[in-house]
């Protein structure tokens, strides 16, 4: 019985707040053992794993010190598997009516789990304009982060927290990035 009622506690969305301290505790873990993070960093290490240090001199590295961040990556992975098998309570996740309003008006429905249908589910990626759209992001995505010296956690959370100015202006770039997407791109694509 003690056993639902904590699968029922877990399966509920947490406050805003827990994320932030569990955020604040890792980040302060981290700086205390002069780690930062970054998830796509991980991309880095699993190629230096694999050997491609020997044909690039990008990936030509001591990946073996950067193991803990792929022990994050894998218990990020189980961690979502979990929570997809066992944590799920039914619920489509929770939008602002606003939100919902502006998707329709782009031609998507109110998504019934995690993200609209009409743009992420298997036939719309299997069209020629969804895998044009998923090719392109993923591009311009692969090169941003390499540009930038790191992904949206890494310099959100961990370059932010270490005072680095060129995070600053790296949050700043995703967040005019996000609006230029949301108010001109989404528009002009799906309109």
């Amino acid at each position: 019985m003690k056993m639902e009622k904590m699968l029922e506690y877990l399966s509920q969305p947490w406050p805003w707040y827990v994320s932030g301290a569990v955020i604040a505790v890792v980040m302060g873990l981290l700086l205390f053992f002069g780690k930062s993070f970054g998830f796509s960093s991980n991309f880095r290490v699993i190629c230096a794993a694999c050997g491609a240090g020997k044909r690039v001199p990008f990936f030509d590295f001591n990946w073996r010190e950067q193991r803990w961040n792929l022990l994050f990556l894998v218990g990020t992975v189980l961690g979502g598997w979990v929570s997809e098998a066992f944590l799920q309570n039914g619920q489509a996740v929770q939008i602002s009516q606003a939100t919902v309003q502006d998707l329709q008006a782009l031609g998507f429905s109110a998504p019934r789990g995690l993200q609209p249908e009409e743009l992420f589910g298997l036939e719309a990626v299997m069209s020629v304009k969804g895998f044009l759209l998923l090719l392109v992001g993923g591009l311009l995505i692969g090169f941003g982060t390499r540009y930038a010296g790191g992904c949206t956690s890494g310099h959100a959370i961990s370059g932010l927290s270490n005072l680095q100015w060129p995070s600053l202006v790296a949050v700043i770039g995703f967040f005019l990035g996000g609006l230029i997407t949301t108010h001109l791109l989404l528009p002009w694509l799906f309109s």
